[in-house]
């Protein structure tokens, strides 16, 4: 679809838009609501913005925390942390990144999509002190928050639309989703998250939206497919569940014990199979969520049946077309845990791991040699688990996701691996730092908001990511973080930020998976059963957020596989973050990128103004910036070289490939 002349203007533009950002390179590194039935909390109101500012006011010098050794890192306890780190590599850190930049870092990393026009001269205006944490609590308030930090939420979740393995088969799960984008925007505590998702149908008085909750261990792989022991199958599940939720709570491979006492860490092999036992009394419910109108159609199949069978008994025919009617009337569903009355926590140790090799009967419990022992009046049962984790052992959960939290903003986890932070784990960057995360996020009351707040208002968050090549020497990885982080945003980020740009963003949120543009995948592939036909979305559906997007297993969307999106059959505490040419490929050349530059294209050219101010506006919407003197010169040199009737679409083209828009 790129001319040769128009993949010169990438390298070129490329180039210009990187010579004020090389030297950061090196660092590497009508809105609709949710349901609001789905969280049993009330959202946010004035005064809970305010209580959140307080929660979230910098807290007073502690043991803990280092005393101030000069101004700039006197008022900030994060950057009392990092100032001692300075000193003693001798560093002396940037100032603060441009307000441009800044608000467009803040906007990526708090709600995933970068500011508009009209949001970046509002905030470019207003001078008045707190102009910048005025803008980061509207980001924290915004529907869009939720969005944004559920997708690292649904990694660890392994929430896909498909059940995995040769089949693949779709199944409805999307209420979950929506449960979790909800539950961040309401800031629902952490603890409270944790325990609904656990055993929301275990707390009192559990609602559907509790229930729903569970979804979160209803995302395993299932696997349907002929010749499979459904036991076995089954036990599969179980196994993923333990594993996942040590995983995700812990920071700890509680799978590595599956076969045998964890080599490294204080781990037995009782220890896990008394983790699984806590899901053996579980089925695997699925709950009927109708909608009024799916409620109101089913009520009319039934009295239509009622009628022929009271009518018109001896039409077997006719009663047999109403009873196939109802039962394929459509309804919301959502995957469900639900433990069974009366059920024996207990499982079979499995000798060498072998599901057919069984051992000794093992008891539902924790794994005691990681510093917390069940207390006698915990239930005995997931909302038991529940409770160990955020009452008894809360701190190492708050390090786990304060940790976590940090990588997201940072590009660079504290402990590097997030999945693990046993004794094989690397060094933190910063020990001190990281137990003071996790007590502030305890102090904050579990508030994931109020602690966002606090870490991106620090002076380590906001400063600029143009480092000298001296400081790039001294840090090349940006370990001390003397200098702002620079990465690729993450694969639901590019789509979004193609759609912001270009205008083409349907900005709902919630509802059932979509389909947007993608190369042509219309039948099965030939090795494979899973049937992978894909009709795009009509309508706004088809750009709807990558958050949305139908996620299939055994087929990634395309361009989400292209920039390292994980496919989901297991946990994913960490995505790998790569580059490589597919990745320019796809955005020059996918359809769902060709149509967001043609929409961006579009847009230029309807704008008020000569070319170069159209040009201008465009450079702008894709990087939150104007466009300096040469860099105008080089677009009105690449619009002036195309076809007449291509030209825009491909300076879009170009402008959405820049690397500057591509990175965070």
């Amino acid at each position: 679809m790129l001319t040769p002349c128009g993949l010169a203007a990438v390298l070129l533009l490329a180039s210009a838009t990187s010579a004020r950002a090389s030297a950061a390179a090196a660092s590497g590194c009508g809105v609709s609501t949710v349901d609001s039935s789905l969280v049993a909390t009330p959202r946010p109101t004035t005064a809970d913005a305010e209580s959140l500012l307080v929660r979230s006011a910098l807290p007073r010098a502690t043991a803990a925390t280092p005393a101030p050794q000069d101004p700039p890192a006197a008022h900030h306890p994060i950057d009392r942390h990092l100032a001692a780190a300075h000193a003693r590599a001798g560093l002396r850190p940037l100032p603060e990144a441009d307000r441009a930049t800044l608000l467009r870092r803040a906007s990526l990393d708090l709600i995933g999509l970068p500011p508009t026009p009209a949001e970046l001269d509002a905030f470019l205006a207003d001078t008045a002190p707190l102009a910048y944490e005025r803008a980061v609590d509207g980001l924290l308030a915004s529907p869009h928050y939720g969005e944004r930090w559920a997708t690292p939420w649904l990694d660890l979740a392994r929430f896909s639309d498909t059940g995995g393995f040769n089949f693949d088969q779709a199944r409805q799960v999307w209420k979950y989703r929506d449960w979790v984008i909800d539950a961040l925007n309401r800031d629902v505590p952490f603890d409270r998250f944790t325990i609904l998702q656990l055993a929301g149908d275990l707390v009192d008085g559990a609602t559907d939206a509790d229930r729903i909750a569970t979804g979160f261990h209803r995302n395993t792989m299932t696997n349907d497919e002929g010749g499979v022991d459904p036991a076995e199958a089954r036990w599969d599940r179980l196994l993923d569940r333990a594993s996942t939720t040590a995983t995700t709570w812990l920071g700890a491979t509680l799978h590595c014990a599956q076969c045998h006492d964890h080599k490294h860490d204080p781990i037995r092999q009782r220890d896990f199979y008394a983790m699984v036992a806590f899901f053996e009394g579980d089925d695997e419910a699925t709950l009927e969520l109708p909608t009024p109108a799916q409620r109101e159609r089913r009520e009319t199949l039934r009295q239509q049946l009622a009628a022929l069978e009271q009518q018109q008994p001896a039409d077997r025919k006719a009663i047999a077309a109403a009873k196939k009617a109802l039962a394929a009337a459509p309804v919301d569903t959502a995957l469900v845990l639900r433990q069974k009355p009366d059920a024996a926590l207990t499982t079979t140790l499995r000798l060498r791991g072998s599901y057919d090799a069984r051992g000794d009967e093992v008891q539902a419990g924790v794994p005691e040699g990681l510093g917390a022992r069940w207390r006698a009046e915990l239930p005995k049962n997931r909302l038991g688990l529940a409770r160990w984790l955020v009452e008894d052992h809360r701190q190492r959960v708050a390090r786990a996701h304060g940790n976590r939290l940090w990588g997201e903003l940072f590009g660079r986890a504290l402990v590097a691996t997030t999945e693990d932070l046993g004794t094989q784990a690397p060094a933190a960057d910063h020990p001190e730092l990281l137990a003071w995360l996790a007590d502030e996020f305890l102090r904050l009351g579990w508030s994931q908001k109020a602690l966002l707040r606090v870490i991106v208002t620090s002076a380590a968050y906001r400063r600029s990511a143009t480092a000298p090549a001296d400081l790039r020497a001294a840090d090349p990885d940006n370990v001390l973080l003397a200098r702002g982080s620079r990465f690729r945003l993450p694969a639901e980020a590019v789509r979004d930020l193609q759609l912001a740009a270009s205008g083409l963003l349907a900005p709902a949120v919630g509802g059932p998976s979509v389909f947007p543009l993608q190369a042509d995948v219309s039948g099965s592939v030939p090795t494979n059963k899973a049937d992978l036909r894909w009709t795009p979305s009509a309508g706004a559906d088809r750009h709807r957020r990558g958050l949305y997007t139908f996620w299939r297993r055994t087929a990634t969307f395309v361009q989400f596989g292209v920039f390292d999106a994980p496919s989901r059959e297991q946990c994913i505490a960490r995505r790998q973050r790569t580059n490589t040419p597919l990745q320019a490929l796809s955005g020059l050349n996918d359809p769902a990128a060709w149509e967001a530059a043609q929409a961006l294209g579009r847009r230029m050219q309807d704008a008020e103004g000569d070319d170069r101010a159209k040009l201008a506006l465009g450079f702008r919407l894709c990087t939150s910036r104007w466009p300096d003197a040469d860099e105008l010169a080089l677009l009105a040199d690449a619009l002036a070289r195309e076809d007449a009737a291509m030209r825009w679409t491909l300076v879009a083209n170009a402008l959405l490939n820049l690397d500057e828009a591509l990175t965070r």
